[in-house]
């Protein structure tokens, strides 16, 4: 009972009220936010179950709120279409949607992605093996990740061509260097008392770098792996904005931004969130496989 009287608490009935006697329809939106933050809040404090349908039910209320908001306030589909509008739009669209992701998601994003982390982790190893290369390659490396994707794409676009090649291109530039620095950083978290354990053993390099610091590294290179998966279709789609064959998500954005079809527009948004959720989420899963024995992953 003290939650419910407390001061968030009445403060929110008051501007509830307040929303009823303003506008009916804002103290109705409101209403149902209160209703979704007392389920929420209650779900927080319960078991394992009701914890776990915490993102659920709040990414439920999101889209309830914004069916209402639309539907009271009678906005306009160019404005902001409804998600029902926008999942009848994917309904009605799943070859056009899936052939764009296959371009995009899969050609571009992932191929680039895979060789990206890759030549990452390898150029981690050499600038481990030798030194000097921290002071070289490390600051040109800044340097590249820090130019804009919108100048590098166009230039991608003239050197390797309109398909997807160019955009795999784009992402590799964008996943580089996120992998690189938590590569290097996780190749030096040993402590000098482990090296030397090694070295008591009369472990060569490559022995310690294999069984000590690249396991040790292994939780700094996932903090990277999973920065790079939001990069990779990002990159990949705004590469698409600068030229590509008649598919792909940029493609269809770009497009669809013409014809004034939001809905469509919507539709491919929804599909590069849940690819990326679903890509994020199996970098993690990799993650707590690989590295149960660290601290960060025992419950």
């Amino acid at each position: 009972m003290s939650g419910v009287l407390s001061p968030g608490w009445l403060a929110a009935f008051v501007l509830i009220a307040a929303g009823w006697a303003f506008d009916p329809r804002l103290g109705l939106v409101l209403s149902l936010w209160l209703g979704a933050w007392g389920i929420n809040a209650g779900l927080a404090q319960g078991g394992r179950v009701a914890r776990a349908l915490v993102p659920a039910v709040f990414g439920l209320t999101l889209l309830v709120l914004w069916e209402v908001i639309v539907r009271v306030f009678a906005v306009s589909p160019v404005i902001l279409p409804a998600p029902t509008a926008i999942a009848a739009r994917i309904g009605a669209s799943l070859p056009t949607l899936w052939a764009d992701f296959v371009q995009t998601g899969l050609k571009g994003a992932l191929s680039g992605y895979v060789i990206g982390c890759t030549a990452a982790v390898a150029a981690a190893v050499v600038v481990d093996r030798f030194p000097f290369l921290q002071r070289g390659l490390l600051p040109v490396g800044n340097f590249v990740a820090a130019l804009p994707i919108v100048g590098i794409a166009p230039i991608m676009v003239m050197w390797f061509g309109f398909d997807w090649q160019s955009k795999a291109a784009v992402v590799v530039v964008m996943v580089f260097f996120p992998v690189l620095v938590n590569m290097v950083a996780g190749l030096k978290a040993t402590d000098r008392m482990q090296r030397d354990q090694m070295a008591t053993w009369s472990a060569s390099h490559w022995q310690a770098l294999w069984k000590l610091r690249f396991p040790a590294a292994m939780p700094f290179l996932f903090n990277g792996l999973k920065i790079a998966t939001t990069l990779a279709l990002i990159g990949a789609i705004v590469a698409e904005f600068f030229g590509s064959p008649i598919v792909g998500m940029g493609f269809r954005i770009n497009a669809s931004i013409g014809q004034l079809a939001l809905d469509m527009i919507w539709a491919e948004i929804a599909v590069a969130a849940l690819a990326g959720s679903a890509f994020y989420g199996l970098v993690a899963l990799i993650e707590k496989r690989v590295t149960f024995w660290h601290p960060s992953q025992r419950r």
